[in-house]
C-alpha cells in the first residue's frame, strides 16, 4: 500500500507524518511520501531543531501534489485542518481510501505548539499503522 501524506504547504505536518511513518514502519509493502496542495518555503531553523529532539528530520524541501504521486497513492492522509478533503473526492471512486486527521498548524515561534503538534501527529501515526497490521 502507498500512503501519501498530505498538509497545506509540505514543510511540516505531512513531512513529520512521513518521517515518523518511514521510521517506525517495519511491513516493506507499506511505502509513505508526502506532498502538499501547494510547495511551501523550508520550516525555520527553530522548528528544525525541535523536531530534531523528537528523532525526525526534514531533510527535502517541500513538494507539491503531482499527478504522479496520485496515480501512486493507495491512500491519502490529510494530515492538516486547513486542506478540503473535497479535493480528494475521487479516492473512494477509484477505490483508493481517504483519512482526515485535521491537525492544525503550529506556530512557528511557539516551541509547545510545535512540541504539541508533533505529539499528535506521532499518536495518529502509530494508531494508523496499528489499523494497517490488522488489514
Amino acid at each position: 500500500m502507498n500512503i501519501l501524506f498530505v498538509c497545506k504547504y509540505n514543510r511540516f505536518r505531512s513531512k513529520i507524518a512521513e518521517d515518523y511513518f518511514n521510521k517506525i514502519n517495519k511491513n516493506f509493502r507499506l511505502k509513505a511520501k508526502s506532498a502538499g496542495i501547494f510547495e511551501g518555503s523550508k520550516i525555520s531553523e527553530f522548528q528544525k531543531k525541535i523536531v530534531r529532539r523528537f528523532g525526525i528530520e526534514i531533510k527535502e524541501k517541500p513538494r507539491g501534489i503531482s499527478t504522479k504521486l496520485l496515480k501512486w497513492q493507495d491512500c491519502v492522509v490529510i494530515v492538516a485542518n486547513d486542506v478540503p478533503k473535497d479535493l480528494f473526492k475521487e479516492n473512494r471512486e477509484y477505490g483508493k481510501k481517504l483519512l482526515i486527521w485535521r491537525v492544525p498548524d503550529a506556530k512557528e515561534d511557539s516551541e509547545k505548539e510545535v512540541k504539541k503538534t508533533i505529539d499528535r501527529i506521532k499518536k495518529n501515526v502509530r494508531g494508523f499503522l496499528k489499523k494497517l497490521k490488522w488489514q
